[in-house]
């Protein structure tokens, strides 16, 4: 039987995870979603549709230490508003960290992506497959 999910352990698992992503490598958020095991009372088909955006808002109040700059999204741009701060920080550090974006601001996922996996203790569960682009943004649960 799996363990509930809070909003603390979700963001702790998060955090766990992108610490491994070895510099001058990134991972999307879809991925660190996958390496989680849905929380026990949600649907696995809508934990597929929103697990990134709780990754992105995860990775918003990370605490020092966690290289949340190598989390990119999956068409491989930087999802922070463009010509933004914090755009600008996170491409100026994974440029630091040898990451090259090409004309289009996109980093080669097949050169530069991290698909390793976590720590086993990490997950409960296999991945979760990743569904069509189309069905992304259907119902949007929250975190408990």
């Amino acid at each position: 039987m799996k363990a509930q999910v809070t909003q603390a352990t979700y963001r702790q698992q998060v955090f766990d995870i992108v610490r491994q992503v070895p510099a001058g490598k990134v991972i999307t958020y879809r991925r660190v979603a996958a390496m989680i095991a849905p929380p026990v009372d949600l649907d696995q088909h809508a934990y597929v549709r929103i697990g990134s955006q709780w990754v992105g808002r995860a990775l918003h109040v990370a605490p020092e230490g966690v290289p949340w700059h190598r989390v990119i999204n999956s068409r491989g741009q930087i999802s922070l508003p463009a010509g933004s701060r914090g755009a600008a920080i996170q491409r100026l550090r994974l440029e630091a960290e040898g990451i090259q974006f090409d004309r289009n601001g996109r980093v080669d996922l097949r050169t530069f992506g991290w698909t390793g996996s976590p720590d086993p203790q990490l997950i409960e569960q296999g991945p979760v497959p990743v569904p069509p682009a189309s069905a992304q943004n259907a119902d949007r649960p929250r975190l408990v």
